[in-house]
């Protein structure tokens, strides 16, 4: 079995501060690397593990089976959060937390491509329900389509000369293995321009893989979903690995963290708005520079943290000695 090594693990348990009576939500439980320590602090309560990969549900629960009594497994995606919820648990639970990251597993042994070092077929699919391919992506989409998909989600500035040589590439021959994909964005990239820290077609293989299994359309909604599943005094933690990510935790957090949006010439609020977030982390963290060091994968992480509060309900606010 392969064993996940989970991220920034300290800061994550003293941010969400656990409870031995809480519920917790794991909404990317992968092979259970933070739920294990998770599990170790509830012990009259629960937690909850999300998992749309069968093989990697399997390895979670068989490595997590010593705590049968506190661990219930679903196999689904998060962007059903709150049917899970209201099917498993049937209230509202104390704390939500998402690790964003790829799994470990399916990088070095899912064979499914998401390892521009390997010889694999292009899938790139975290559930293998889905139905489009990385190789369809690549095969199929016209210039334009895809120098967006690589600029939109990967963020890859040379995205225009990897779209036109990709194109130029399967007029010869179909690209159907991340070698393949992986020496066509290497030709891509002036050799100048190449990072020093990460291979050239990081970036590239990460837009394919966020489109392929609509990663960001569904995380805003997921993130809103996890806020209002939460009790008043529920914590939600988020680590990030790329800035697209990040940005849309930031963005919800400090869109809840909000109470009245009305212009400030209105004498009365009108848009009923009410804050219903505090953010607990100014900015993001990140991993110390000995887990840096340990564990290079974790370089990236980024985490963000914040409590729920109980709205305050008023009567209209009348505004007019504020802009008297």
């Amino acid at each position: 079995m392969f064993i996940h090594n989970p991220v920034m693990v300290a800061q994550v348990l003293s941010y969400l501060s656990i409870e031995s009576d809480d519920i917790v939500v794991d909404c990317t439980l992968g092979e259970g690397g933070h739920s294990s320590h998770f599990l170790q602090k509830v012990n009259k309560g629960t937690v909850l593990g999300i998992e749309q990969d069968a093989g990697i549900l399997e390895s979670a629960v068989s490595r997590l089976k010593e705590h049968r009594d506190t661990f219930i497994p679903v196999r689904d995606n998060f962007s059903n959060l709150k049917i899970i919820v209201s099917g498993k648990i049937g209230k509202k639970v104390d704390k939500i937390f998402f690790d964003l990251g790829v799994s470990m597993y399916h990088i070095k042994k899912s064979g499914r491509g998401f390892s521009f070092s390997k010889d694999e077929p292009l899938d790139m699919r975290l559930d293998l329900a889905r139905s489009l391919k990385g190789m369809d992506v690549v095969n199929r989409f016209d210039q334009k389509k895809l120098a967006e998909i690589i600029w939109a989600y990967g963020e890859e500035k040379f995205s225009a000369r990897i779209s036109h040589l990709i194109i130029r590439e399967r007029a010869q021959k179909p690209i159907t293995t991340s070698i393949q994909l992986a020496d066509i964005v290497k030709k891509g990239i002036p050799r100048k321009y190449w990072p020093k820290n990460i291979h050239p077609a990081t970036k590239t293989f990460q837009a394919i893989r966020i489109f392929v299994n609509d990663e960001i359309e569904i995380l805003e909604k997921a993130l809103k979903d996890g806020i209002d599943s939460l009790k008043p005094g529920g914590r939600i933690g988020v680590i990030s690995f790329h800035s697209l990510e990040d940005r849309i935790v930031k963005t919800v957090f400090r869109e809840l963290n909000k109470g009245c949006i009305c212009p400030a010439d209105f004498p009365v609020c009108v848009c009923g708005k009410k804050r219903s977030l505090k953010v607990l982390t100014k900015k993001p963290l990140t991993p110390d520079e000995g887990e840096k060091n340990e564990n290079p994968a974790s370089r990236s992480a980024r985490f963000r943290c914040a409590v729920k509060i109980q709205p305050v309900v008023k009567a209209a606010i009348n505004r007019e000695k504020e802009i008297a």
